[in-house]
């Protein structure tokens, strides 16, 4: 059995590697197109993909792959592991040269996260995490918020979710900001900075799943907006929703999303 540490190596390094090749793609001149939905994918996305597949299967032979700018096979469906890879995390951020977007990778084991790893080039921020092991932020501990209301807490999502027809009580009132990449929401909620992150809509494994890894060896708690839990490496590669958020706080949320439809 691979070391899970040295998966960790390999992928922290893979993304720390990735994310000066993203800036470095950038200042060159990048080039844009839009994918079907209207989503951009940048010259740097796809050199970013490239470097990365090469990489981590070449060190990786027997793992599979999953990419948001690779095309999906059901060949990874056999394989035990597979690396799961968002090449950028926040593609507008980075066009726009905020500091919101990410490089996350993470590998999968028999359907659950066991070493992950989002790297946030510009804010410098590497976030990591094994299975068991606990979760740092740049080699330090890091640890979920100990908030236990709703009143006050601090959400990463639109504040207009919670203004939908189907929950049965007035939320509190809370403050919410937003960043582009939803891997980096979720490793700011595991260092505390912020106490939830919100989303009832799927989301795509390669925004999350790395993110879950890390959030929960932090002590935050994830799940979709019905509580239910995720599995990864499955025929479609979504979860159902996003509610990730302090230990004590997160089943309030899913308490009041009891009402709210999944969509798809």
């Amino acid at each position: 059995m691979t070391d899970l540490n040295a998966d960790l190596d390999l992928i922290r390094q893979a993304a720390i590697d990735a994310g000066a090749l993203a800036i470095a793609e950038r200042e060159a001149g990048l080039t844009t197109q839009a994918k079907p939905g209207g989503s951009p994918v940048t010259s740097g996305d796809l050199k970013v993909d490239a470097m990365l597949k090469d990489r981590l299967l070449a060190a990786r032979p027997d793992y599979g792959w999953l990419s948001e700018e690779t095309a999906d096979s059901p060949q990874r469906l056999s394989k035990r592991r597979i690396f799961v890879v968002d090449p950028i995390d926040g593609t507008v951020a980075y066009m726009k040269r905020t500091p919101w977007w990410c490089v996350p990778i993470c590998v999968v084991e028999d359907g659950q996260v066991v070493a992950a790893v989002i790297h946030a080039p510009e804010v410098e921020e590497t976030y990591a995490a094994v299975r068991g092991g606990g979760a740092t932020r740049n080699g330090r501990p890091i640890q979920a918020s100990d908030v236990d209301t709703l009143e006050d807490a601090s959400v990463l999502g639109d504040a207009r979710l919670i203004q939908a027809p189907w929950f049965e009580e007035p939320w509190p009132p809370m403050r919410f900001e937003k960043r582009n990449a939803l891997a980096y929401r979720m490793a700011l909620v595991a260092s505390g900075a912020f106490d939830a992150a919100l989303a009832l809509t799927p989301k795509w494994d390669w925004d999350v799943a790395a993110g879950w890894l890390i959030a929960t060896e932090a002590g935050a708690r994830v799940s979709d907006h019905h509580g239910r839990p995720w599995a990864f490496n499955r025929p479609d590669p979504r979860q159902a929703s996003l509610v990730c958020a302090a230990p004590l706080i997160q089943p309030m949320i899913v308490q009041r999303c009891k009402n709210v439809p999944f969509s798809t």
